[in-house]
């Protein structure tokens, strides 16, 4: 049994679905739906509308009220839509519920974030992580994926055959996930190994929000073809390569992009791979400076990373894509230059966001590359020097 819940790979009509509540106000909701939007996107799917509820929390047996479930009924009814994806992980009683009222497919934005996870998984470790993930997903659901036997009204041959089936697959289920996080523990212990014969080199991971520009930034500075691609998770598989700046070396780690609400079941399954992120030296932050909510995004990354390790390490913040930075109103009145030229940007409030040093590039037009790396090589020859006192080979 694969465990596998996937999206179909045709295109799929969807609407989406959203709560404002009293943490968030209406603005930071609607930049979720449209995120929620990205990833339908990516997963195959296109959205035909954003539905939105003010309540002072989601409903616990619909997610939403009963007249704006009418409301999405008659929408989608009307429409011949099929799908309809919520922008929080449902509880087993509401996915059941909402499904029984719609009477269509209903995923919730963990299982959207699982499936385009296991399209994008290349390696076994990460196939394995993925799988455990939507096995753990699936478990306390399978209730609700046998309801097509509530039908079954008694008779003979007929009493209990549900039960009976839902507790065989959770046994099934139960065995595979025991299979999968020994699997897992082996992994580790091959990868522990591999990252112990890395010699004295310093590492340095590159963390930041999903799409923000890693991958293209580590091809640029290892001459690698690390896959890059505009869409949500095109990098899921962790991808380690030795650097040399001048004539410093380094081992450069571009790791799996964040996002927030990121489901936990894949938080406790990528614990292996996000170890390369707790035994880095240095941490380069990237940050899509022309996402419009860049800052919130960089809270979210900052608070994940906070969950991996607390351990305070050194951190280059770089601000990517000035490219296609467009300043707000306000931003333009700080300065009575063009904000987007890189003297304005480097003496702009967003230079000192961050603890430490912050670098303003664009990966795709390379520009600004080589202050970038000059910052790397003072960076990683620092931590160097600190570890090796008595080597003046590099310095």
């Amino acid at each position: 049994m694969q465990g596998h819940v996937t999206v179909d790979a045709v295109e799929e009509r969807c609407v989406l679905v959203g709560v404002i509540t009293s943490d968030i106000t209406e603005d930071v909701a609607h930049e979720h739906l449209d995120e929620l939007e990205f990833l339908a996107e990516t997963a195959g799917a296109i959205t035909e509308e954003k539905f939105f509820q003010k309540l002072p929390y989601p409903n616990p047996r619909t997610y939403v009220g009963t007249g704006k479930l009418e409301e999405i009924k008659q929408y989608i009814k009307a429409l011949d839509i099929e799908l309809v994806i919520f922008d929080d992980e449902l509880s087993p009683s509401q996915l059941r519920n909402i499904e029984r009222e719609l009477d269509c497919k209903v995923l919730d934005r963990t299982i959207l974030i699982l499936d385009i996870f296991a399209s994008r998984a290349r390696t076994f470790h990460a196939k394995t992580q993925v799988e455990l993930a939507q096995l753990q997903y699936m478990l306390p659901r399978l209730t609700r994926m046998w309801t097509h036997l509530e039908r079954q009204k008694g008779g003979i041959g007929l009493r209990g055959p549900g039960e009976s089936q839902i507790e065989t697959d959770r046994r099934i289920i139960q065995q595979r996930i025991a299979l999968m996080k020994e699997r897992l523990r082996e992994i580790d212990k091959q990868m522990t190994v591999q990252r112990s014969n890395r010699g004295q080199l310093v590492r340095v991971a590159l963390v930041g929000y999903t799409n923000v520009g890693k991958s293209t930034i580590m091809n640029l500075l290892s001459k690698s073809d690390v896959f890059a691609e505009n869409k949500l998770f095109a990098t899921l598989d962790t991808t380690v390569r030795k650097v040399v700046i001048d004539n410093m070396p380094l081992l450069l780690t571009d790791t799996v992009g964040f996002i927030r609400k990121l489901p936990q079941q894949l938080m406790e399954s990528f614990k292996s791979t996000l170890d390369e992120v707790r035994e880095a030296d240095l941490l380069v932050h990237v940050l899509d400076i022309s996402h419009p909510n860049f800052e919130e995004q960089f809270e979210v990354v900052n608070e994940t990373l906070n969950e991996i390790d607390k351990t305070e390490k050194p951190t280059l913040i770089i601000f990517n894509k000035i490219d296609a930075y467009e300043p707000q109103v306000a931003e333009l009145n700080e300065l009575e230059e063009d904000i987007r030229t890189l003297d304005s940007l480097k003496k702009s409030w967003m230079a000192k966001m961050g603890k430490t040093q912050c670098v303003f590039i664009s990966a795709t037009d390379k520009q600004n590359v080589e202050e970038l790396k000059a910052i790397l090589y003072e960076e990683v020859k620092a931590i160097f020097k600190v570890r090796y006192p008595y080597n003046n080979f590099l310095y």
